[in-house]
């Protein structure tokens, strides 16, 4: 490891929860440098559905670089405060309905949604005050997801103030290129959203 662990008085044990430590970083960091080879097709879909509803969309990956100008310049000036907070992390992919400029917000995960992730999605789009957000899953929505969110009368994705907001947990498979499961329902199949 090239750190002397004697030096700051650390016994095994500490020296194992360290390495433990340092190991679950790098786990996480090769998870999110994996996750982008699938950004591009996601965000295609995700365009898709959108232009089927609606005359215009903007989309931009943003996990790994700064929000450009024509993002930045959807936000009102007295909510520019939100970049304060997304200097180190930011949603995946991040965007807008032109005619709206209702905000989209995109989080992609390859393993299985925790409830972790519910809530970094949750912060985006609270900052952002997302009409639509995504967090996109690999795996199998999970049922003690579910389950947890009927317990809190489907309080845990509750989008926004307004009831056409919506926060959907979707699973996309990566074999297919598509979604194959929507909870708590997909978006794209009720014109109450649309209007």
């Amino acid at each position: 490891m090239g750190c002397s662990f004697e030096r700051f008085g650390l016994n095994a044990t500490e020296r194992l929860r360290v390495d433990d430590g340092l190991e679950n970083f790098r786990s996480r960091l090769d998870m999110k440098n994996d996750e982008k080879e699938y950004y591009p097709l996601i965000k295609t879909k995700i365009e898709e559905l959108l232009n089927a509803k609606v005359s215009s969309v903007y989309l931009e990956t943003t996990a790994h670089k700064k929000f450009t100008d024509k993002l930045k310049n959807q936000i009102r000036p007295e909510r520019n405060i939100i970049f304060n907070f997304l200097k180190n992390v930011r949603p995946d992919i991040t965007g807008f309905i032109k005619d709206s400029s209702d905000f989209i917000v995109i989080e992609f995960k390859k393993k299985k949604i925790e409830l972790d992730d519910i809530y970094q999605t949750k912060k985006y789009r609270e900052l952002f005050n997302a009409k639509f957000t995504f967090l996109i899953s690999l795996e199998p929505i999970p049922t003690e997801i579910k389950r947890l969110d009927k317990t809190m009368n489907d309080q845990l994705l509750k989008a926004g103030l307004h009831w056409t907001f919506v926060f959907v947990l979707v699973q996309f498979d990566g074999q297919q290129g598509d979604f194959i499961e929507w909870y708590p329902e997909n978006p794209f199949e009720k014109d109450v959203y649309w209007k």
